[in-house]
């Protein structure tokens, strides 16, 4: 099991429409994968999306978001778990 967890700064007016957008159109198109096991969204107070994504193997890349909306680019990072 791998977990990608993406998480993105929304541009001040545009974070509302940012989580729409995760939501609504990136999501659904990783969700319908095979690999794919599960998907969580999460929300912070400075402006924050993050998503963690839970793959079989080889996780796919969530599609890049609408600039305009964006204030930085995504930041990505793939996990494994410890046995401990």
């Amino acid at each position: 099991m791998i977990a990608r967890m993406w998480e993105v700064r929304a541009a001040r007016s545009g974070f509302d429409e940012l989580l729409s957008w995760v939501c609504d159109e990136a999501l659904p198109k990783l969700e319908v994968l095979p690999q794919h096991v599960s998907s969580e969204v999460f929300s912070s107070t400075d402006q924050r999306i993050v998503v963690i994504s839970r793959w079989r193997h080889t996780p796919e890349a969530l599609p890049g978001p609408p600039t305009h909306l964006i204030a930085r680019s995504p930041h990505v990072w793939d996990f494994t778990p410890v046995d401990r």
